[in-house]
């Protein structure tokens, strides 16, 4: 049996290398791979794989880990996802796999599943038309209400927008929102003592949670925010797993925020988590955690049925 393991990634840094040492812990060793290396193999009479997996020509590997799916144009990031789909289909276990990165990396669409699944999340507002845009602004500040400006893809903060009734409506921006508007409802933690959770759900189960507390409304890692361990249990817990639930993935980071009023409400789900500030704050090695969870699957994954 061939103990090696593909991660999906371009810059495995920090989390490559817990990720590496967590395999090695069970007798596996983990290969950095960039999915732009990948490639469909679909030649008749071919004795290769379908799916060229550089280093794995010879046989697929029983499954890959997905940390990293590169950006680049429309074309070439359906190109990567088709490589996640269809070694999913050829029975590879893909964790987490293409449909779940797909469905939150799309912020729209995990805010359309929240919705449907009834977990709270802030209002939510998607669309391209600047006037039907500007008469959801003009409602909520009028009421006394503040909307955030989102890009529909991104990460750690970058690119947000708050607005208020003295905030010129802004002309959409290329680096910030392409021509589309994603508005949802600001909700307040506390203004000038700001933070909000970080829950990290595996299998299902919350396994570790943090607060982040911030100089500033956005409370990510990456911008500043200080983390500090809670207890990834209750009201908080469950929250959080009704959240990967509503968007089907294997593991997930969950932002939850409260507000004044104490209601939880959950504000995003990360199928491509960073742990660093929560293994930081909670001293769980979340890394091992990932890895028994990924390494149970392979073992216990029945074998394709292949109908002809």
């Amino acid at each position: 049996m061939d103990h090696r393991i593909p991660v999906f990634t371009d810059d495995p840094g920090w989390h490559g290398k817990r990720l590496k040492e967590a395999f090695a812990e069970r007798g596996y060793e983990a290969v950095f791979v960039s999915l732009k290396d990948c490639a469909l193999n679909l030649g008749l009479g071919a004795n290769q794989p379908a799916v060229l997996i550089p280093g794995f020509e010879d046989a697929l590997p029983k499954g890959v880990f997905v940390r990293g799916v590169p950006g680049g144009t429309l074309q070439r990031v359906i190109a990567r996802l088709d490589i996640l789909h269809a070694l999913k289909l050829l029975g590879v276990v893909v964790y987490n796999d293409g449909h779940a990165v797909e469905r939150t990396v799309d912020k729209a669409m995990t805010s359309f599943l929240l919705h449907l699944n009834q977990v709270p999340t802030p209002q939510t507002w998607v669309c391209e038309s600047r006037y039907q845009a500007q008469e959801i602004y003009l409602r909520e500040t009028m009421a006394g209400r503040q909307v955030v400006l989102k890009p529909l893809f991104g990460s750690q903060g970058q690119g947000i927008r708050k607005l208020t009734h003295e905030t010129a409506f802004p002309i959409p921006m290329e680096q910030y929102v392409d021509g589309l508007y994603y508005l949802q409802a600001y909700v307040d933690s506390g203004e000038g003592a700001w933070h909000d959770h970080r829950v990290f759900v595996i299998k299902g189960r919350a396994v570790a949670a943090m607060i982040r507390h911030g100089s500033h409304w956005v409370n990510n890692v990456a911008q500043g925010g200080r983390c500090e361990a809670v207890a990834a249990e209750g009201e908080l817990a469950q929250l959080a797993e009704a959240a990967a639930r509503a968007v089907g993935v294997d593991y997930c980071g969950v932002d939850i925020i409260r507000d004044g009023d104490g209601k939880l409400y959950v504000l995003e789900v990360n199928s491509i988590p960073a742990w660093k500030g929560l293994q930081g704050a909670t001293g769980l090695n979340i890394g091992q955690l990932l890895v028994d969870d990924f390494l149970f699957r392979i073992h216990t994954q029945p074998a394709l049925t292949v109908v002809s």
